[in-house]
């Protein structure tokens, strides 16, 4: 059975294929007659749209692309699911992009959403700085989550640094004398303002912060456990620790059991984000939650606000902020 194209669609409706996508993509610069034309030859023809063909080649009035840095963090995932659900109650399509925190590949995936004209951009910026010059050039609009971007766009963001310093009061509260800090790259935003929370509780509650009690990380599992280790084999070891994402709690967890140590009894912990798995440890962990799907969809509304509108009628650049909720398990809770 051969497919019936969109040529075919134009061939018996009498019209031009511009004309056969724009009406297929609900365009309402099409002529009302034209479009009933349009309508009647596809059904009778029995047309149905190219789902793979696309995907490959991307069409302005009706796909976003998601610039996210991690989907194997359940964080991103959830952001992801937000954006779709939004995207999808409004006829757009979702391209997914996973950059693994590379700037080169994260390069690549603007440049394939400026060349495929894409009808708007959702990015979680590299921790380096992302560069997003030529689709602002283009007018293609773009919302930042999770990160800022140095240009003026809209950005959906957590009070991290609250987060975090509630956090750290909360252990030094429990009666942990000496809170250490990992957090991620000395470049990267989010790593910056969970830091900066760690040392306003440690002022707050009247205790010296010590250089020594913190260390920069990737944003990884392995990383985070030589930094534990780092820690634990100093002069004056932590008793225990505030970690800036849930895949840098993982290192820190295989650490400390590596030495024989189980938190919430001799080590006290807590971690941003609250993954899935963080219920079911032994202790179960004590998180910082982000509202993460949250974040996704109010990334996909503000990009819905901009989409299709003329540069001269784009409201300001707005930033949401949004609180996080500290969610107290056994992990943090000195016996």
């Amino acid at each position: 059975m051969a497919i019936v194209t969109i040529k075919d669609v134009a061939a018996r409706a009498g019209v031009s294929v511009a004309t056969v996508s724009r009406t297929l993509n609900n365009q309402e610069t099409v002529d009302a007659d034209l479009a009933d034309r349009v309508r009647a030859a596809a059904a009778e023809l029995g047309y149905r749209r190219n789902g793979l063909a696309r995907s490959l080649r991307l069409q302005r009035a009706d796909v976003w692309a998601l610039i996210i840095s991690d989907i194997a963090n359940p964080f991103f995932t959830a952001i992801a699911r937000g954006v779709e659900d939004v995207a999808q109650r409004e006829g757009f399509s979702v391209v997914l992009c996973n950059t693994d925190e590379d700037p080169a590949k994260e390069a690549q995936y603007l440049e394939v959403a400026e060349q495929e004209q894409v009808s708007g951009v959702i990015l979680s910026p590299n921790e380096i700085g992302s560069d997003i010059s030529q689709l602002t050039r283009l007018g293609v609009p773009v919302v930042a989550v999770d990160r800022p971007l140095r240009e003026r766009v809209d950005s959906v963001l957590v009070r991290s640094a609250a987060g975090a310093q509630e956090a750290t009061e909360h252990l030094i509260d429990a009666g942990w004398r000496r809170p250490a800090c990992i957090t991620g790259p000395e470049t990267a935003q989010t790593a910056i303002q969970r830091l900066t929370g760690y040392r306003r509780a440690l002022v707050a509650r009247k205790k010296r912060p010590a250089a020594s009690l913190v260390r920069h990380a990737d944003y990884r599992a392995d990383r985070a456990a030589t930094a534990t280790a780092e820690l634990m084999d100093g002069r004056n070891p932590p008793d225990s620790f505030f970690v800036a994402n849930s895949e840098m709690a993982l290192g820190v967890l295989q650490e400390l059991r590596r030495r024989g140590l189980r938190v919430g009894e001799d080590v006290g912990l807590v971690a941003f984000d609250n993954a899935p798995w963080t219920a079911f440890t032994d202790r179960p962990l004590s998180v910082v939650a982000q509202p993460a799907y949250e974040m996704g969809v109010l990334a996909g509304e503000l990009l819905i606000e901009r989409v299709g509108v003329p540069l001269d009628q784009q409201p300001a650049p707005r930033v949401r902020r949004l609180p996080t909720e500290l969610i107290v398990r056994g992990s943090s809770l000195r016996p």
